[in-house]
Protein backbone atom coordinates (compact mmCIF):
# COMPACT_ATOMS: atom_id res chain seq x y z
CA UNK A 1 0.00 0.00 0.00
CA UNK A 2 1.25 3.47 -0.82
CA UNK A 3 2.31 5.74 2.05
CA UNK A 4 -0.49 8.19 1.25
CA UNK A 5 -3.01 5.39 1.67
CA UNK A 6 -1.63 4.49 5.07
CA UNK A 7 -1.95 8.12 6.11
CA UNK A 8 -5.56 8.15 4.94
CA UNK A 9 -6.28 5.11 7.11
CA UNK A 10 -4.60 6.69 10.14
CA UNK A 11 -6.55 9.89 9.53
CA UNK A 12 -9.73 7.87 9.42
CA UNK A 13 -8.90 6.29 12.77
CA UNK A 14 -8.12 9.65 14.32
CA UNK A 15 -11.41 10.99 13.03
CA UNK A 16 -13.57 8.31 14.56
CA UNK A 17 -11.83 8.49 17.90
CA UNK A 18 -11.52 12.24 18.18
CA UNK A 19 -15.18 12.89 17.58
CA UNK A 20 -16.13 10.66 20.48
CA UNK A 21 -18.37 8.31 18.53
CA UNK A 22 -19.56 5.19 20.31
CA UNK A 23 -20.18 3.26 17.12
CA UNK A 24 -17.91 0.16 17.13
CA UNK A 25 -15.04 0.26 14.65
CA UNK A 26 -16.37 -2.96 13.14
CA UNK A 27 -19.54 -1.23 11.94
CA UNK A 28 -18.26 2.20 10.85
CA UNK A 29 -18.87 2.84 7.17
CA UNK A 30 -15.96 4.08 5.08
CA UNK A 31 -16.63 5.40 1.57
CA UNK A 32 -13.57 5.34 -0.71
CA UNK A 33 -13.48 7.37 -3.93
CA UNK A 34 -11.25 6.59 -6.88
CA UNK A 35 -11.60 10.00 -8.52
CA UNK A 36 -13.68 13.17 -8.66
CA UNK A 37 -16.36 11.56 -10.80
CA UNK A 38 -16.85 8.90 -8.11
CA UNK A 39 -17.27 11.65 -5.55
CA UNK A 40 -19.86 13.61 -7.53
CA UNK A 41 -21.81 10.42 -8.30
CA UNK A 42 -21.88 9.66 -4.56
CA UNK A 43 -23.01 13.20 -3.74
CA UNK A 44 -25.78 12.92 -6.33
CA UNK A 45 -26.87 9.54 -4.97
CA UNK A 46 -26.99 11.10 -1.50
CA UNK A 47 -29.11 13.96 -2.90
CA UNK A 48 -26.38 16.30 -1.70
CA UNK A 49 -25.61 18.01 -4.98
CA UNK A 50 -27.33 20.82 -6.82
CA UNK A 51 -29.13 24.03 -5.97
CA UNK A 52 -30.79 24.49 -2.58
CA UNK A 53 -33.95 26.54 -2.20
CA UNK A 54 -33.88 29.48 0.19
CA UNK A 55 -36.14 28.95 3.17
CA UNK A 56 -35.87 25.16 3.04
CA UNK A 57 -34.04 23.30 5.77
CA UNK A 58 -30.74 21.88 4.59
CA UNK A 59 -30.47 18.22 5.56
CA UNK A 60 -26.85 17.18 5.44
CA UNK A 61 -25.35 13.67 5.26
CA UNK A 62 -23.25 12.93 8.34
CA UNK A 63 -20.18 12.14 6.26
CA UNK A 64 -16.76 13.49 7.23
CA UNK A 65 -13.76 13.80 4.94
CA UNK A 66 -10.54 12.38 6.40
CA UNK A 67 -7.99 14.20 4.26
CA UNK A 68 -7.42 16.51 1.29
CA UNK A 69 -6.06 14.55 -1.64
CA UNK A 70 -3.01 16.27 -3.20
CA UNK A 71 -4.68 15.70 -6.57
CA UNK A 72 -7.32 18.29 -5.63
CA UNK A 73 -4.78 21.11 -5.90
CA UNK A 74 -4.15 20.21 -9.55
CA UNK A 75 -7.71 19.26 -10.45
CA UNK A 76 -9.62 22.16 -8.90
CA UNK A 77 -8.29 24.87 -11.29
CA UNK A 78 -9.46 22.81 -14.27
CA UNK A 79 -13.05 22.55 -13.03
CA UNK A 80 -15.80 25.07 -13.74
CA UNK A 81 -15.76 27.50 -10.82
CA UNK A 82 -19.28 26.60 -9.63
CA UNK A 83 -18.34 22.90 -9.53
CA UNK A 84 -15.12 23.55 -7.61
CA UNK A 85 -16.97 25.69 -5.08
CA UNK A 86 -19.82 23.21 -4.65
CA UNK A 87 -17.49 20.27 -4.03
CA UNK A 88 -15.64 22.28 -1.39
CA UNK A 89 -18.76 23.54 0.39
CA UNK A 90 -20.52 20.15 0.29
CA UNK A 91 -17.55 18.43 1.92
CA UNK A 92 -16.81 21.20 4.43
CA UNK A 93 -20.30 21.69 5.80
CA UNK A 94 -20.55 18.31 7.62
CA UNK A 95 -17.28 19.06 9.44
CA UNK A 96 -18.64 22.40 10.62
CA UNK A 97 -22.00 20.96 11.66
CA UNK A 98 -20.22 18.25 13.61
CA UNK A 99 -18.15 20.84 15.46
CA UNK A 100 -21.26 22.89 16.23
CA UNK A 101 -22.96 19.76 17.53
CA UNK A 102 -20.09 19.13 19.93
CA UNK A 103 -20.26 22.76 21.08
CA UNK A 104 -23.98 22.61 21.71
CA UNK A 105 -23.66 19.35 23.65
CA UNK A 106 -21.14 20.98 25.95
CA UNK A 107 -23.17 24.17 26.19
CA UNK A 108 -26.19 22.14 27.22
CA UNK A 109 -24.11 20.53 29.97
CA UNK A 110 -23.10 23.94 31.32
CA UNK A 111 -26.72 25.11 31.31
CA UNK A 112 -27.76 21.92 33.09
CA UNK A 113 -25.15 22.51 35.80
CA UNK A 114 -26.33 26.10 36.14
CA UNK A 115 -29.80 24.86 36.88
CA UNK A 116 -28.59 22.28 39.37
CA UNK A 117 -26.52 24.84 41.26
CA UNK A 118 -29.46 27.22 41.35
CA UNK A 119 -31.53 24.40 42.87
CA UNK A 120 -28.96 23.97 45.63
CA UNK A 121 -27.25 20.85 44.28
CA UNK A 122 -23.50 20.36 44.44
CA UNK A 123 -21.37 19.69 41.39
CA UNK A 124 -20.85 16.03 40.57
CA UNK A 125 -17.23 14.91 40.27
CA UNK A 126 -17.49 14.31 36.53
CA UNK A 127 -18.98 17.77 35.97
CA UNK A 128 -16.29 19.39 38.10
CA UNK A 129 -13.54 17.74 36.03
CA UNK A 130 -15.16 18.70 32.71
CA UNK A 131 -15.75 22.30 33.79
CA UNK A 132 -12.18 22.72 35.00
CA UNK A 133 -10.95 21.53 31.60
CA UNK A 134 -13.35 23.92 29.87
CA UNK A 135 -12.13 26.88 31.91
CA UNK A 136 -8.57 26.21 30.75
CA UNK A 137 -9.38 25.39 27.13
CA UNK A 138 -11.43 28.55 26.64
CA UNK A 139 -9.06 30.76 28.62
CA UNK A 140 -11.50 31.63 31.35
CA UNK A 141 -8.90 30.62 33.94
CA UNK A 142 -5.36 29.27 33.88
CA UNK A 143 -4.60 25.70 34.90
CA UNK A 144 -3.65 26.54 38.47
CA UNK A 145 -6.73 28.67 39.04
CA UNK A 146 -9.02 26.06 37.49
CA UNK A 147 -7.54 23.33 39.69
CA UNK A 148 -8.34 25.41 42.78
CA UNK A 149 -12.09 25.36 42.09
CA UNK A 150 -13.95 22.98 44.37
CA UNK A 151 -17.43 21.56 43.87
CA UNK A 152 -18.85 24.06 46.38
CA UNK A 153 -16.85 27.08 45.17
CA UNK A 154 -19.02 30.23 45.25
CA UNK A 155 -17.38 31.50 42.05
CA UNK A 156 -19.04 28.90 39.86
CA UNK A 157 -22.08 31.02 38.82
CA UNK A 158 -19.78 33.70 37.38
CA UNK A 159 -17.52 31.12 35.78
CA UNK A 160 -20.44 29.36 34.12
CA UNK A 161 -21.71 32.64 32.70
CA UNK A 162 -18.24 33.33 31.32
CA UNK A 163 -18.12 29.87 29.79
CA UNK A 164 -21.48 30.33 28.07
CA UNK A 165 -20.34 33.57 26.44
CA UNK A 166 -17.44 31.68 24.89
CA UNK A 167 -19.06 28.28 24.32
CA UNK A 168 -21.49 28.85 21.49
CA UNK A 169 -21.91 28.03 17.82
CA UNK A 170 -20.18 29.56 14.84
CA UNK A 171 -22.69 30.01 12.01
CA UNK A 172 -21.98 27.47 9.29
CA UNK A 173 -22.05 30.01 6.47
CA UNK A 174 -19.44 32.14 8.22
CA UNK A 175 -17.12 29.17 8.73
CA UNK A 176 -17.59 28.08 5.12
CA UNK A 177 -16.70 31.56 3.88
CA UNK A 178 -13.57 31.78 5.99
CA UNK A 179 -12.43 28.29 5.03
CA UNK A 180 -12.89 29.05 1.33
CA UNK A 181 -11.07 32.37 1.62
CA UNK A 182 -8.19 31.18 3.79
CA UNK A 183 -7.53 27.91 1.95
CA UNK A 184 -8.35 28.88 -1.62
CA UNK A 185 -11.17 26.33 -1.62
CA UNK A 186 -8.84 23.71 -0.21
CA UNK A 187 -6.14 24.20 -2.87
CA UNK A 188 -3.49 26.04 -0.84
CA UNK A 189 -0.22 24.31 -0.01
CA UNK A 190 -1.13 24.55 3.66
CA UNK A 191 -4.48 22.85 3.09
CA UNK A 192 -3.03 20.00 1.06
CA UNK A 193 0.09 19.43 3.16
CA UNK A 194 -1.36 20.12 6.59
CA UNK A 195 -5.18 20.07 6.37
CA UNK A 196 -4.97 23.77 7.33
CA UNK A 197 -8.25 25.35 6.29
CA UNK A 198 -8.38 28.59 8.28
CA UNK A 199 -4.87 30.05 8.04
CA UNK A 200 -4.21 29.91 11.77
CA UNK A 201 -0.74 30.87 12.91
CA UNK A 202 1.50 29.04 15.34
CA UNK A 203 4.94 29.68 16.81
CA UNK A 204 7.74 27.64 18.33
CA UNK A 205 8.96 25.93 15.17
CA UNK A 206 5.82 23.85 14.59
CA UNK A 207 3.56 23.96 11.58
CA UNK A 208 4.22 24.79 7.93
CA UNK A 209 6.62 27.60 7.11
CA UNK A 210 5.31 30.24 4.67
CA UNK A 211 7.32 30.72 1.49
CA UNK A 212 7.90 34.35 2.46
CA UNK A 213 8.15 34.60 6.23
CA UNK A 214 8.17 38.16 7.57
CA UNK A 215 11.08 38.60 9.98
CA UNK A 216 9.34 41.27 12.05
CA UNK A 217 6.64 38.74 12.97
CA UNK A 218 9.06 36.15 14.30
CA UNK A 219 9.07 32.44 13.41
CA UNK A 220 5.38 32.34 12.60
CA UNK A 221 4.02 29.33 10.75
CA UNK A 222 0.68 27.97 9.62
CA UNK A 223 -0.68 25.41 12.05
CA UNK A 224 -0.97 21.95 10.50
CA UNK A 225 -3.36 19.16 11.48
CA UNK A 226 -3.67 15.40 11.18
CA UNK A 227 -7.00 15.67 9.42
CA UNK A 228 -9.52 18.34 8.35
CA UNK A 229 -11.74 18.14 11.43
CA UNK A 230 -8.75 19.00 13.62
CA UNK A 231 -8.45 22.23 11.66
CA UNK A 232 -12.15 22.99 12.13
CA UNK A 233 -11.86 22.24 15.84
CA UNK A 234 -8.82 24.52 16.14
CA UNK A 235 -10.71 27.31 14.38
CA UNK A 236 -13.67 26.93 16.73
CA UNK A 237 -11.46 27.01 19.82
CA UNK A 238 -9.63 30.02 18.42
CA UNK A 239 -12.81 32.07 17.92
CA UNK A 240 -14.21 30.92 21.27
CA UNK A 241 -11.11 31.70 23.32
CA UNK A 242 -8.58 34.08 21.81
CA UNK A 243 -8.63 37.65 23.21
CA UNK A 244 -8.56 39.03 19.64
CA UNK A 245 -12.11 37.79 19.07
CA UNK A 246 -13.75 39.27 22.14
CA UNK A 247 -15.86 41.54 19.90
CA UNK A 248 -17.12 38.50 18.01
CA UNK A 249 -18.14 36.75 21.24
CA UNK A 250 -19.80 39.84 22.70
CA UNK A 251 -21.80 40.36 19.52
CA UNK A 252 -22.85 36.72 19.50
CA UNK A 253 -23.86 36.83 23.18
CA UNK A 254 -25.88 40.00 22.62
CA UNK A 255 -27.74 38.51 19.65
CA UNK A 256 -28.52 35.38 21.67
CA UNK A 257 -29.72 37.41 24.66
CA UNK A 258 -32.01 39.41 22.36
CA UNK A 259 -33.38 36.24 20.79
CA UNK A 260 -32.01 37.15 17.36
CA UNK A 261 -30.52 34.68 14.86
CA UNK A 262 -26.80 34.01 15.10
CA UNK A 263 -26.37 34.69 11.41
CA UNK A 264 -23.23 34.60 9.33
CA UNK A 265 -23.58 38.12 7.99
CA UNK A 266 -24.26 39.61 11.42
CA UNK A 267 -21.39 37.85 13.17
CA UNK A 268 -18.88 38.54 10.40
CA UNK A 269 -18.80 42.11 11.73
CA UNK A 270 -17.02 40.82 14.84
CA UNK A 271 -14.01 39.51 12.90
CA UNK A 272 -12.03 42.63 12.05
CA UNK A 273 -9.11 41.18 14.03
CA UNK A 274 -8.96 37.94 12.04
CA UNK A 275 -6.82 39.54 9.36
CA UNK A 276 -4.40 42.45 9.09
CA UNK A 277 -6.81 43.77 6.46
CA UNK A 278 -9.32 44.55 9.20
CA UNK A 279 -12.63 45.91 7.92
CA UNK A 280 -11.60 45.23 4.33
CA UNK A 281 -11.32 41.53 5.23
CA UNK A 282 -14.79 41.57 6.81
CA UNK A 283 -16.25 43.28 3.73
CA UNK A 284 -14.65 40.66 1.47
CA UNK A 285 -15.92 37.84 3.67
CA UNK A 286 -19.47 39.20 3.70
CA UNK A 287 -19.30 39.56 -0.08
CA UNK A 288 -18.37 35.88 -0.38
CA UNK A 289 -21.23 34.87 1.91
CA UNK A 290 -23.74 36.89 -0.13
CA UNK A 291 -22.42 35.91 -3.57
CA UNK A 292 -22.34 32.20 -2.75
CA UNK A 293 -25.53 32.24 -0.61
CA UNK A 294 -23.59 30.67 2.25
CA UNK A 295 -26.05 32.00 4.80
CA UNK A 296 -28.36 29.19 3.63
CA UNK A 297 -26.10 26.86 5.59
CA UNK A 298 -26.82 28.66 8.87
CA UNK A 299 -29.96 26.56 9.29
CA UNK A 300 -28.47 23.26 8.14
CA UNK A 301 -28.75 20.11 10.21
CA UNK A 302 -27.62 16.51 9.97
CA UNK A 303 -29.85 13.76 8.74
CA UNK A 304 -30.70 11.18 11.36
CA UNK A 305 -28.03 8.67 10.40
CA UNK A 306 -24.74 7.18 11.65
CA UNK A 307 -21.53 8.97 10.87
CA UNK A 308 -19.58 7.88 7.80
CA UNK A 309 -16.04 8.65 6.70
CA UNK A 310 -14.93 9.71 3.23
CA UNK A 311 -11.49 8.74 1.92
CA UNK A 312 -9.89 9.68 -1.38
CA UNK A 313 -7.60 7.41 -3.40
CA UNK A 314 -5.53 8.11 -6.51
CA UNK A 315 -7.56 6.00 -8.94
CA UNK A 316 -9.94 3.05 -9.14
CA UNK A 317 -7.17 0.47 -8.64
CA UNK A 318 -5.82 2.24 -5.56
CA UNK A 319 -9.36 2.67 -4.24
CA UNK A 320 -9.93 -1.10 -4.41
CA UNK A 321 -6.64 -1.74 -2.62
CA UNK A 322 -7.50 0.80 0.05
CA UNK A 323 -10.94 -0.69 0.64
CA UNK A 324 -9.31 -4.09 1.07
CA UNK A 325 -6.76 -2.74 3.54
CA UNK A 326 -9.41 -0.98 5.62
CA UNK A 327 -11.43 -4.18 5.75
CA UNK A 328 -8.35 -6.13 6.88
CA UNK A 329 -7.81 -3.62 9.68
CA UNK A 330 -11.45 -3.92 10.65
CA UNK A 331 -11.43 -7.72 10.71
CA UNK A 332 -8.10 -8.00 12.52
CA UNK A 333 -9.18 -5.59 15.22
CA UNK A 334 -6.32 -3.21 14.45
CA UNK A 335 -8.78 -0.41 13.75
CA UNK A 336 -10.48 -0.83 17.11
CA UNK A 337 -7.13 -1.05 18.94
CA UNK A 338 -5.88 2.18 17.40
CA UNK A 339 -9.13 3.95 18.28
CA UNK A 340 -8.90 2.76 21.89
CA UNK A 341 -5.24 3.75 22.10
CA UNK A 342 -5.65 7.32 20.85
CA UNK A 343 -8.18 8.44 23.50
CA UNK A 344 -8.91 11.78 21.89
CA UNK A 345 -11.77 14.04 22.96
Amino acid sequence: MKHSHRMFVLALVAASCFAGFSTPASSQEVVVFGDGDDLIKWLEAEKWWGEENRGEQLEVPHALITGINPRWRKTAPTLPVPVKKEIFYRLMLPLILHANGMVMDRRASVIRVQGELAAGKELAAADLEALRAGLVLLRVADADAAASFTAADPRWPDMLEALLVKLDIIPAGLALGQAAYESGYGTSRFAVEGNALFGQWTYGGEGLKPDQQRKELGDHRIASYDWPFDSVRGYFINLMSHPAYEDFRRLRARLRAEGKPLSSLALADGLTSYSERGQEYVDTLKGMIRTNHLDLADGARFRDEPVRFLVGAENAEDAAELRSKIEEMRQSGELAKIIARMRLE
